[in-house]
This record gives structure tokens, sequence and C-alpha cells, in this order.
């Protein structure tokens, strides 16, 4: 069975004995994240309940300070494969609004905590802040614990290299095209997904290396270059090469992530691809002519099989 998609507290029709509950964004449902999503699952175990993830669609940040909102790495469907994969049951999306961001942090508890959801243990990160203007402290949540019949976990926070592991570090990252780093932050290789489009056809025809043009609903798209990555089609894994930028030896365009899919031949038009970026390889360049990008490319298809045979230490989720 996979992971429940709950949409807003309407949506929340009954309760769960035991529940043992999370709450945050979690947006990369990385290293840190998992930790936290272990305790859940070993709590809901020990007290042999059920568990949920509480996070929030829009981010509350687009809807507080849009000017200031980032671009995220796991829509909501993402988020929820990804916690599911770790064992979550059920992720419970809150529609954030100015009325939610409004509830004063007893509210919070008694309201949506207490009366609609009435977990007898709660796990959060080290940093967790709640309701009008993140006035909610772990404190409170833990005095407030005591009154309603709640346990609370606050787990550390994770670092590497003397660092905190956190979505905005990771999305520094991406942005960067550091994505074999991104994946040790994130415990798997960073994917997104698309449906294959139409392109300009040039791949095939004049270069020697059909591509397929990916359009994706992913908002952080890693920064332009070329990738080694892995790719799945219709189940099954690939060995490919992923380009993105805008054609410059074309005279551009719009951006475009585009895959060479080494060793597969056939039209595949309309279907949905992952790509999982493995390491970057170079930037993208404008070529003097048709005829030097294509010995461009087939060095980086060389140096992706060199690459993705090395890389066995990267998770594909």
């Amino acid at each position: 069975m996979g992971i429940k998609i709950i949409r807003g507290l309407e949506g929340v029709k009954k309760t769960w004995p035991n529940l043992v509950l999370t709450i945050g964004n979690f947006d990369g449902v990385h290293i840190g994240h998992q930790r936290i999503m272990g305790k859940v699952i070993e709590a809901a175990r020990e007290t042999g309940g059920s568990s949920m993830a509480m996070s929030f669609d829009p981010h509350p940040i687009k809807v507080l300070s849009p000017e200031k909102a980032p671009s995220l790495m796991t829509p909501p469907e993402e988020k929820a494969r990804i916690m599911g994969h770790l064992g979550i049951e059920r992720l419970l999306l809150i529609n954030f609004n100015r009325e939610f961001a409004g509830l004063e942090p007893d509210d919070f508890i008694r309201r949506v905590l207490v009366e609609k959801l009435h977990p007898v243990w709660i796990v959060v990160g080290h940093n967790y802040a709640f309701g009008r203007a993140k006035k909610g402290t772990t404190d409170l949540l833990r005095n407030r614990g005591r009154k309603y019949g709640f346990r609370l976990t606050v787990v550390r926070n994770v670092r590497m290299k003397g660092q905190v592991v956190s979505s905005s570090r990771i999305r520094g990252l991406l942005e960067k095209g550091k994505v074999y780093e991104a994946s040790a932050l994130l415990g798997r290789a960073y994917m997104i997904e698309g449906k294959v489009e139409k392109g300009a056809g040039r791949g095939s025809k004049l270069l020697g290396y059909p591509t397929a043009n990916i359009l994706s609903p992913h908002e952080l798209i890693p920064k332009e270059g070329v990738y080694a990555i892995k790719t799945k089609l219709a189940g099954k894994m690939y060995d490919a090469v992923m380009n993105i930028g805008t054609n410059p030896t074309f005279n551009g365009g719009r951006l475009s992530p585009e895959v060479h899919i080494m060793n597969f031949k056939g039209d595949i038009l309309g279907q949905d691809l992952a790509v999982y970026f493995v390491k970057r390889i170079r930037d993208e360049k404008k070529f003097s002519s048709a005829e030097a990008l294509k010995a461009a490319i087939k060095e980086d298809v060389d140096e992706a099989r060199r690459v993705l045979g090395a890389a066995r230490d990267i998770k594909l989720i």
C-alpha cells in the first residue's frame, strides 16, 4: 500500500488510534527530514499506532512573502512519494492561506492538532516554530502536550561537514549545478520528471543523437549545463546524458531540458520521463558548427558513461 494524501483539514473524516504526527514544510525530504520521519515510524511501531506527516500547500512563504519565495524541490505528489518510500502512511496537506497563518499558537494546538487529529505523539525538528508570526515554540508544544495528553520529541538537526543540512542549502547547491553534492544531503539523486514534448528535431537528424525534450512541472531545474543522468521510462532505468540550456549553437530559444537516452530507440513523445541527476559534466557552450557540437556530444556521452559506471553510491528513489 502506498501513502494516502489527505487534502485540507476538511479531508480529515476520521481519527486514527495512537496517531504519531510530524509537522513541517519538508521541501526536498532531505536526510534531516528523514531522521524525523524515522522517529515517527519508530514511535508508531512502539505505540501500535499509525504515522502521519502534516505539510502545507502552497508553501507558507509563497503566501506571506511571495517575493522571497524559493523554487521548490518537491511538488506535493513527489513529497508524498518519497515519504511513502520511507514508510509514512499519510500526508495531510494543509491549504495554507492568510487565515491559517493568523492562528495563534494555542488555537493551532487546540483546534487543529487536538480536536481534529488527536495525536498521542508529535515529532518535530529542532527549529520548529508555528502559529501567528511563528510565536509557537517547542517548549509551548511540550507544555501543552502535558495538558492535552500527547508526547513531544524534538529531533536534533543533521550536520554534514560542519553545516546544518537544510532545504535552502540544497537549493543553493542545485542552483550552482552541484547535483552530486546535493545528493549527499538529499540521501538520493535529485529528480525531476515530465512529459516528452516535440522539439526541433535536430538531435536525431542533424547530430545523430536523438533527444527527448521534457516539459516538467518542477520549479527547481539545476543550473544550465550538461549532466550525466539516469532516466526512468516505463518502469525501466537507462543511462543518459542531459543538456539544460537554450541551444546557443542554433541561436538559442527558451530554456529546455533535453535528454539523450543511451542504447535506446523508439518514439516516446507524450510519455512520462523521470530524470535522476548524478553529476554535472560541463557548461553549455556555443559551438562554431553543428559538426563541432556533434563531436562535443560524443565526448559528453563517453564521459557520462564513465561517471555513471563509477557512481554506485547514489540512491535512485
